[in-house]
């Protein structure tokens, strides 16, 4: 289960509790503050008692990442978790132009021709997936595409003179 499913059961259940009338819906939400509480406490102790280093291998797991995103516990920065998501993703070679944490809008660059596998959208996708779980603050992607590069000029020895 990732962040994103559990965060969705989450609503679907305050929705349901919301068609129940306004009593039911704040005990709902009280709860899942609670249970969010005593989470972030625990994993907090738990963050605290581990080894210089010991979590950096669990950061690319999208589970505990996710997890940790949502405590807000992730040792890293949003750019930082942007970065670590386009890393994830290597067959799209993305670049990040921009990120503005106001509207939470991500401006990347990706190489000309689409870079990668030629498999259509499906690295966006990736990319896009990525970035759900390891940067939530990231809402909306705008795609720039590279300028192609100007061709390689070779140059070759002169063509030899026709004998006589």
């Amino acid at each position: 289960m990732t962040a994103e499913t559990c965060g969705a059961a989450v609503q679907e259940a305050l929705d349901r509790l919301a068609e129940q009338g306004e009593d039911a819906l704040a005990a709902g939400e009280a709860l899942a503050r609670e249970l969010m509480a005593l989470h972030t406490e625990g994993l907090s102790a738990l963050l605290a008692k581990l080894p210089a280093g010991a979590l950096t291998a669990a950061l690319d797991d999208a589970s505990a990442a996710g997890l940790l995103v949502l405590h807000d516990l992730h040792p890293q920065d949003v750019a930082g978790r942007i970065e670590r998501a386009l890393a994830s993703v290597p067959q799209l070679r993305a670049e990040r132009i921009d990120f503005d944490a106001a509207t939470g809008a991500l401006t990347l660059r990706k190489p000309a021709g689409g870079g990668g596998c030629g498999c259509g959208g499906t690295g966006e996708s990736a990319v896009t997936d990525a970035l759900s779980c390891h940067a939530p603050e990231v809402t909306s992607i705008a795609w720039r595409t590279a300028p192609a590069e100007p061709p390689l000029l070779q140059i070759g020895s002169r063509p030899r003179a026709a004998v006589r």
